[in-house]
């Protein structure tokens, strides 16, 4: 129910997500008033995999994650968070108030043992392959020892869809050690200290995009003005690249199409909120439905990974060294 488009963009999001996932079958939570007519287009052999479960309450992008919590218990974001806890589902998505989800999400499934906080981990194109950038809003302040943690999730997820060892980055506004807050001086000793790691050293922003390392960890206030900023630039980009053709008779889409591939936000959509005891994916709010059928695709991958349980595996592994 949640995002700019509510049902009208997750609704044929999930039918591509079905019709590109044999095994996938999906909980729908919302307005069942709402979600029928639209439900009627999708084909019948989709549909079948498809179950409702109706609500008409829905935490709106306004409301305080607190009241959320206390006060939304039957709204489509809190049910659907209580069926992954229950073990109905094996992961969630959602477009919706990314305060509450944050909450709920906390409040029900708890953090993995030796996790401070979740953080929210977002899929940004490369020069030569996609990475990975946390935290990107779910914690604006962070001490070293979250941001030590971050590199450690974000190095289990990356190495869990590349299938081998990946570089890990700590984001500062310098590559001297000298430079940076002293969490994030900090955050570089844990990190260079660590034989779990395959720490790489400081990663200025303007070298984020060229693949220097396939984790970059950083606070969630500096990931989401990058996050956005970067989705911004892509837009433009995108734009002036679209205006040059055009005003070209001989121009060919054939460029724009591929440039489009590559830095297109909406196929980097789905953001994992990673250190919860469960899979729960955050969509843009102004996702469309290619957007958002990425972001259900994320929690598939997840699931089939079994990220969460690799995390907690590695975290334990480094608290019994440690100790």
């Amino acid at each position: 129910m949640g995002g700019d488009g509510g049902v009208d963009v997750t609704i044929p999001a999930v039918a591509q997500a079905l019709e590109s996932n044999p095994d996938l079958s999906v909980f729908l939570l919302g307005d069942e008033h709402r979600m029928r007519p639209l439900l009627a287009a999708v084909n019948g052999r989709l549909r079948s995999r498809i179950e409702l479960l109706h609500t008409s309450d829905v935490i709106l992008d306004d409301d305080k994650p607190g009241n959320a919590l206390r006060n939304a218990r039957q709204s489509s974001m809190y049910m659907a968070v209580e069926l992954l806890k229950n073990g109905k589902v094996e992961a969630m998505v959602s477009a919706g108030n990314t305060g509450a989800l944050l909450m709920i999400g906390r409040s029900l499934l708890k953090t993995i043992k030796g996790i401070k906080k979740p953080a929210i981990v977002a899929t940004i194109p490369g020069a030569y392959r996609q990475s990975y950038l946390l935290d990107v809003g779910a914690n604006p302040d962070c001490d070293s020892q979250q941001l030590f943690e971050f590199a450690v999730m974000g190095s289990v997820l990356a190495e869990s869809l590349h299938g081998e060892s990946v570089k890990v980055g700590l984001l500062n506004i310098g590559a001297e050690q000298f430079k940076g807050t002293d969490a994030v001086r900090e955050a570089a000793a844990r990190m260079q200290r660590c034989p779990d790691l395959n720490y790489i050293g400081f990663v200025e922003a303007n070298a984020l995009f060229e693949g220097v390392a396939d984790v970059v960890v950083c606070d969630g206030f500096v990931g989401n003005v990058i996050i956005k900023a970067s989705a911004g630039v892509a837009n433009v980009v995108k734009s002036l690249i679209t205006e040059a053709i055009q005003a070209d008779a001989d121009g060919s889409s054939a460029l724009i199409d591929r440039l489009h591939s590559q830095i297109d936000p909406h196929r980097f959509n789905g953001a994992s909120l990673l250190g919860l005891q469960g899979s729960i994916v955050k969509s843009h709010g102004n996702a469309t439905v290619e957007g958002f059928s990425y972001a259900i695709q994320q929690a598939v991958t997840e699931i089939e990974n079994a990220v969460p349980q690799l995390i907690a595996e590695k975290v334990a592994a480094i608290i019994e060294r440690t100790q």
